[in-house]
Formats: structure tokens, sequence, C-alpha cells
């Protein structure tokens, strides 16, 4: 029992007040105990997935040999948003558990964005983003070197690039009448993550522009989710198309970058 409180304690889980009611007296109906207590269980339980939510759709751009369907300008602003609320929340010291997924998002998002410039034959703009990207990642490691107050801006800027980058997404699967590439799995999944990321932002931060950029952000995941659902069928159909030729299109991509 010693352990489990000292490591229930370090965490963050609860107060030794809480674990004194909770664990010890079992008085479950301590409700800001128990908000505490699953709070940051939800949140480590998002962080632990959102290391894993973009991996379908990664996979699913690499064997397909295509990112068909995604839009480049839609993933750099999602890549931008989770970039600035880690750096945000970073240096605010908020808990790791009410921010941690932006790490993983932020490498895996960065990931996609540079398979969609690939895959679109440009050779040097996927290493020029490489770069760039980079480089911002290393600014934003170090201490002092970005105003807080930039970080404040750039914290608010998430709303605006949130949900516009989102909806350029929407736009293009309106436009195409299917969702071309997206994973159905990590569409739900993020919607899911920023649904659950409303609670623990207003439990563990109380920060009202982070808590607000988690409510416009759940709202554009569901639009694009019931998006998914939407053209599901449809989907299916536009991916079936170019299966025959899909060897040539690789080899023209590869031609293309040389």
């Amino acid at each position: 029992m010693d352990v489990l409180k000292e490591n229930a304690i370090k965490y963050g889980f609860t107060s030794p007040a809480c674990f004194q009611e909770l664990f010890v007296t079992h008085n479950f109906s301590n409700v800001d105990c128990l908000k505490v207590l699953f709070a940051k269980g939800l949140g480590y339980a998002i962080i632990l997935g959102s290391s894993l939510v973009k991996l379908p759709q990664v996979l699913k751009i690499v064997a397909n040999g295509s990112a068909q369907g995604i839009s480049f300008l839609g993933v750099l602003l999602e890549l931008l948003a989770v970039t600035a609320n880690g750096a945000y929340s970073f240096n605010h010291g908020f808990p790791f558990s009410s921010y941690g997924e932006a790490v993983f998002l932020s490498l895996q998002t960065s990931l996609i964005a540079l398979l969609v410039l690939w895959f679109g034959g440009s050779t040097i703009s996927s290493v020029l983003f490489t770069l760039v990207y980079g480089t911002i990642v290393f600014g934003i490691l170090q201490p002092g070197l970005i105003p807080e107050e930039a970080l404040w801006w750039a914290q608010a800027a998430n709303i605006p690039m949130v949900v516009v980058g989102k909806l350029i997404q929407v736009v293009s699967n309106l436009r195409a009448g299917h969702t071309g590439q997206l994973s159905a799995v990590t569409v739900f999944l993020l919607a899911l993550g920023s649904l659950a990321r409303v609670f623990t932002s207003i439990q563990e931060t109380g920060d009202q522009v982070v808590v607000a950029t988690y409510v416009c952000s759940s709202a554009v995941n569901v639009l694009l989710a019931l998006q998914v659902i939407y053209y599901w069928k449809a989907t299916q159909k536009a991916l079936d198309k170019p299966k025959g030729g899909k060897a040539g299109g690789k080899a023209a991509q590869k031609k293309k970058r040389n």
C-alpha cells in the first residue's frame, strides 16, 4: 500500500488526503478526488494512445505508395498547432499528462507531411521541410529563446489553425467525393482523444485558451469522422480504381523525383 501511495502521489494521480479517502477509507463519494484521479488516468491513456494514433495513416500511405486525398496544407496547419500547444504547455509547467500527446503527435504528423511531399514527387521540398521544422523544434527546446508572449500568441493561433487545417481536408473530401488515403482508425481516435482532452484540460490546467482549442478541435475532428462514415463506400470504390496502375504510379513518382 505504501508503494502504491508513493507512486500515486508522485505522478499526480491523487493527493495524500485523497489517497486516504479513496484507497484507505473507500469513500467514493468524494467527487473532487475522483475527478483528479479520472482526469490524470485519462490524460496518460490519451498519451499512450497518441503514441500510435497516426501509425495507421503512415502505414496506409506507405503501403499504397500514395498520399492521394490528403491535403499538405491541412497537415501542416495541424502540425504547427500541436507543436505550439506542446511548447506553450511545457513553458507554463503544466502536468505532462495534460499535453504529452503533443510530443507524439508532432513526430507522427511531421512524418505524414514529409510523406505527402515525398509521394507527391517533390524531393527538394521534403528535404527543406525537414530542415525547417527541425530548426523550429530545436529553437523551442532552448529555454528562454522564444519569448513567453510569443508562445501565448502561438497557442491562441491554434484555434484558427486547427479549424482551418481540418476544414481544408473537409472541403477536399467534399470536392473529391471520398476521403482518399485518410485512415478511418486515425480519424476516429483523434476525435475521441480531442473530446477527452476537453475534460482533462479543464481539470488539470484551467487555461481557457487551451480548453477552447480542444473544444474547437473536437468539433472539426468529429465532422471529419462523420465524413469518413458518409463516404465509406465511395472511398473504397475510388481507391480500387487505380490498383491496376499502382506500380506504374510509383514508377512515375520515382521518375518525377529523378
